[in-house]
């Protein structure tokens, strides 16, 4: 399969300045992709874009990858319907610092150059940026971008001239790691695709060359027609103290079933072979959730690494009923207790207490009656907690349908 046929095939291919896509088959290119570092983490929909990088990466191509310290500063005004609120320089070197870090692990087995664009940006004049920069660009086209238009029109809550010269910065991005590192692609979302048009425009009119860009699209939960990548609580981001990982794994292992087959092809490196055989076994039988089980294990691998994604997946089929508690290691109940209340006690009812899960000893007794508690996954009829065999200092008890404690005997 040809670079533009998996492009094709994972639906990576929105718009592009390429007039025939499969130019990029046959040559040997340079790309750069930005990513924004105005929160201190990235998300699964940055996710995506470093996935469809990484399709580039595996067919021989360079990348540079930019984290956004100069424009993150001024910050994308691009699908905002009003100013956003400008961010202090620590903040963003925190930020820029914690996105380096999610690129390196995501792209630990590749090769690639990490470039942040504060460093060329920072020491650029007022009348260097008017001369060099700001004189290549006209002003008619620059106000008939989608997002400007429509923040300067009769409805809109207006534009300072700030944000009005982020797309400008971007172009210039653009030129500089052209010059320096032979650029001739940018790889983006699709809401960045007038800022792409600025830096391929830019390009031309100093140099004369011709460069390209190329976007992914955005992203639809086909479920809700919404962008996908929320949750009940917010966004999921690839930081574990903002997602946890086995609320990360969970969240995959819950996609719809008409969106599964997509995320498949985007989020993963499935090989169409595999893809077509894991879908048929789906298809067969969805209540299985193979799809579901097959995407979540391999997005939360690449995020966290195989054995955070053992251990949560572990962690999942105990809480759901398909695993005993017993085979669980050590490293897996530590993963559990960050998910669930843990408290160290030798006796139930105190512990269920403690937990939030009944308000006095005498609801557990209640609880009791009612067959309502497990240990381990067995229903049990008293409090005597010697009956029950821990895993590695820890017994799983279960009230009701689906709450738990992890009880530290």
């Amino acid at each position: 399969m040809t670079l533009s046929e998996e492009l094709k095939w994972r639906g990576f291919i929105n718009q592009t300045t390429l007039p025939d896509i499969s130019a990029i088959d046959n040559s040997n290119l340079t790309f750069y992709h930005g990513f924004d570092a105005s929160s201190d983490s990235q998300t699964i929909g940055n996710l995506a874009a470093m996935m469809m990088d990484k399709v580039f990466v595996r067919h021989g191509h360079r990348a540079v990858l930019l984290a956004g310290g100069a424009t993150s500063l001024i910050g994308d005004p691009g699908g905002k319907d009003a100013e956003r609120p400008l961010q202090g320089e620590e903040t963003i070197r925190h930020n820029v610092e914690q996105a380096e870090k999610q690129l390196q692990a995501i792209f630990k087995d590749d090769e690639f150059t990490l470039v942040n664009n504060l460093d060329w940006i920072k020491d650029l004049t007022v009348i260097d940026f008017l001369r060099d920069i700001g004189k290549h660009f006209g002003m008619s086209t620059l106000v008939q971008r989608d997002y400007i238009a429509k923040r300067i029109g009769t409805d809109g809550a207006g534009m300072s001239f700030t944000e009005f010269s982020y797309t400008l910065l971007q172009g210039y991005d653009f030129l500089h790691l052209f010059e320096k590192y032979g650029c001739t692609l940018q790889i983006s979302g699709s809401d960045q695709w007038g800022n792409v048009l600025s830096g391929v425009d830019l390009i031309r009119k100093v140099h004369g060359k011709e460069v390209h860009g190329l976007t992914m699209p955005l992203i639809v939960n086909k479920a809700t027609g919404k962008k996908f990548g929320k949750s009940e609580e917010g966004a999921i981001w690839l930081d574990e103290t903002k997602t946890s990982v086995y609320k990360f794994y969970q969240f995959w292992l819950n996609v719809d079933d008409e969106g599964v087959t997509d995320y498949i092809k985007i989020y993963t490196t499935i090989t169409p072979k595999d893809y077509d055989e894991l879908i048929a076994k789906f298809e067969a039988d969805k209540s299985t959730r193979a799809a579901q089980k097959y995407l979540a294990y391999e997005v939360t691998k690449l995020v966290h690494g195989i054995k955070r994604a053992d251990s949560v997946r572990n962690v999942s089929e105990v809480l759901f009923g398909q695993k005993d508690f017993a085979e669980l290691s050590a490293d897996d109940i530590a993963e559990l207790a960050i998910e669930i209340p843990a408290v160290p006690s030798t006796d139930l009812a105190q512990a269920i207490v403690a937990s939030g899960l009944a308000t006095s000893n005498s609801e557990v007794r209640r609880l009791l009656a009612a067959n309502a508690i497990s240990i381990n996954g067995e229903k049990i009829t008293d409090v005597d907690l010697s009956k029950s065999s821990p895993a590695h200092g820890h017994l799983l008890a279960k009230v009701g349908k689906n709450r738990f404690v992890l009880i530290k005997v």
